[in-house]
């Protein structure tokens, strides 16, 4: 009796097939999720707009130097920027990466909470049905340039691709 909970596992496990490199991917980029108090007193700190492009750059090369193919998004961007956060809006980001012939949507998000605990995820999902292939979610402990270049590469790292590359 207990070898059929264990078949079945089995065959979802078995269903879904890896990410590789060649397959075709949308990335949507990162959406800054700001609930700190800090920005509410102080107003937006220009540096977390340019930290955002610069992991959003670090995504992107490390996907490309994968050999991924990463899709041109023009032919959904007016849906895009109606769409408040990609990572979250009930299967938008698989729907849109399959009107552009991707095999994935990739997506993430990084949340501030206070200039000391910010969160980082970066989801890819299956542009068929829009479950998750793969994906990481990490805390780091510091608003700055090595910080969040240290979060992302460690989800790169540890998520999607088993060595670190320069």
């Amino acid at each position: 009796m207990s070898f059929v909970p264990i078949l079945i596992i089995a065959a979802l496990v078995a269903t879904v097939a890896p990410a590789r490199a060649g397959d075709r991917v949308a990335f949507f980029g990162i959406t800054f999720l700001d609930q700190s108090l800090q920005t509410a007193t102080l107003g937006r700190d220009p540096a977390e707009t340019a930290r955002i492009r610069m992991i959003e750059m670090m995504v992107a090369e490390r996907f490309a130097a994968e050999g991924f193919e990463l899709v041109n998004l023009e032919p959904v961007q007016a849906d895009l920027e109606r769409t408040v956060n990609p990572a979250k809006c009930y299967g938008c980001d698989a729907r849109m990466a399959k009107a552009l012939g991707a095999d994935y949507a990739l997506v993430g998000e990084v949340q501030k909470v206070s200039n000391l605990i910010l969160t980082m995820n970066l989801q890819l999902r299956d542009a068929e049905n829009g479950e998750t292939v793969k994906g990481r979610v990490v805390d780091i402990r510091s608003n700055t340039d090595e910080a969040w270049s240290r979060g992302i590469r460690y989800i790169l790292k540890s998520a999607f691709f088993t060595e670190e590359k320069k």
